[in-house]
């Protein structure tokens, strides 16, 4: 049985980093300026340490690979469990062009055209060539993904990251201008209007996914022990470089001129070359993206897999069911691939880069959102339906410590998604009728189906 195990905690623990740490993010927490303080304390204390030690004992419980598929529905019964692995899968579909918008972002500085980012075709070719390169790269099994995987979060996600946060210490303390404190601002965000606080969902999502590892616990020398480690060790690097990373953006450049798309780029080129260094632009824009592909990689078989263990189930049509010799689900990752083309087209049409890219970001977070608490819920209800069932690793505290944590949790997510129905204030919406119609409409939308299939199956 251990010959069949194939990865350390420090891989494992860079899957985890790779699947929730990601560059594009920074420019959102950035734009706040020393409110990012705020929302970086309530994204980790509210949500990502909660998901943490809920996934680590429910992932080294049942670990037979179904996730939140398995998890959710030893609490509420398989509707539910099915309802939260759809929600986990479909929220991901979505959220794919957004971060390959980032990817076409960084390549446009590879190319010294920047121009690029804000091109439309350029953003959809990007995306679809990206997406399918790496949806048949995951044929070929765990393994080769997991070694792109590491390599990629290292170079091209921890790097950029540690190098930005150097230049933005050096910037600091060599008394150059700080961009973020040029207008008095409060740690503390304005809350008499939810408007200003509409960017909290996403960088919420930004801190999402802890538990999609969880399908690989198995894959470790020893998931009780192991698991938890690997865990630990990406909360630790995923708040240091995403605070650190974000206060460098904002030091550099104005709020109102940090794109949500290449911010981070735009800030690494003020650095270089105000340091005379902006001949390795286009390196980093290399390294940048391969990190953010990396980052697509990690998360396109997690959340298949946990679909493919209902098709295994009977909750979706047989021809779901097939794997090939690497057990790889080959028909969900082509469907998948085949709805990210659709979604992709939008780019098209949508007017504004920006806009769109936060659109699909708030509804993508609401729809995790509601994910999570199930996942929470099911967590606390086991404690009491499966008490005799040993736990490798549990939530301290008992089922006190339990509640306290997967309540933290729950109402963290109730805000966020009240928040996240609120168009933001900092960007130029246009109609509010028609951001608020496009969020609800798209939660009904993509929520529904999981309950109308599990009803036509019986």
């Amino acid at each position: 049985m251990n010959k069949k195990k194939s990865l350390s905690i420090f891989v494992l623990a860079m899957m985890n980093v790779a699947v929730i740490m990601s560059l594009r993010g920074l420019p959102m927490m950035a734009k706040e300026g020393t409110g990012m303080v705020f929302y970086l304390f309530f994204a980790a204390v509210v949500f990502l340490i909660p998901t943490a030690l809920v996934s680590a004992e429910l992932a080294t419980t049942w670990s037979d690979g179904g996730g939140v598929y398995r998890w959710v529905g030893e609490a509420f019964g398989h509707r539910w469990g099915f309802v939260a692995v759809w929600l986990q899968w479909i929220q991901n579909v979505i959220w794919y062009p957004t971060i390959l918008a980032f990817t076409g972002g960084a390549l446009a500085y590879l190319f010294l055209a920047p121009e690029l980012a804000n091109s439309k075709l350029y953003t959809l070719l990007v995306v679809l060539i990206v997406f399918w390169g790496a949806t048949i790269l995951n044929f070929f099994g765990l393994k080769l993904s997991g070694i792109i995987t590491t390599s990629g979060v290292v170079l091209g996600t921890i790097i950029p990251g540690i190098v930005i946060i150097i230049f933005g210490a050096i910037w600091w303390f060599s008394g150059y201008p700080i961009a973020f404190m040029a207008e008095p601002q409060s740690i503390i965000p304005d809350f008499s209007s939810f408007n200003n606080l509409a960017f909290l969902a996403g960088i919420v999502l930004l801190f999402a996914g802890m538990e999609v590892s969880s399908v690989h616990a198995l894959e470790v020398k020893d998931p009780k022990k192991d698991y938890p480690k690997a865990i630990l060790i990406a909360v630790v690097i995923i708040i240091v470089i995403f605070t650190l990373s974000s206060f460098a953006i904002s030091a550099v450049l104005p709020a109102a001129k940090i794109s949500l798309t290449v911010g981070f780029m735009q800030a690494l080129q003020a650095m270089l070359a105000h340091f005379q260094l902006l001949w390795l632009l286009p390196l980093f824009g290399f390294v940048i993206a391969f990190g953010a592909i990396a980052g697509v990689i990690a998360w396109i078989i997690g959340p298949s897999k946990g679909l493919y263990a209902t098709a295994k189930d009977g909750y979706l049509p047989a021809l779901l069911q097939y794997t090939n010799k690497k057990d790889v689900p080959v028909v969900i990752l082509l469907i998948q691939a085949i709805i990210v083309t659709v979604l992709a087209l939008l780019y098209l049409f949508m007017p504004d880069v920006n806009t769109a890219y936060f659109i699909l970001t708030a509804l993508t977070a609401i729809l995790y959102l509601i994910m999570y608490i199930l996942l929470f819920a099911a967590a606390i209800r086991l404690r009491y339906s499966k008490p005799d069932v040993v736990r490798a690793y549990k939530v301290p505290g008992g089922n006190f410590g339990m509640w306290l944590v997967s309540g933290i949790g729950i109402l963290g997510a109730i805000f966020a998604i009240i928040v996240g129905l609120y168009p933001p204030a900092q960007l130029a919406i246009g109609n509010p009728l028609f951001y608020v119609g496009f969020i609800i409409t798209g939660i009904i939308i993509f929520v529904l189906p999981p309950i109308i299939i599990f009803e036509l199956k019986k």
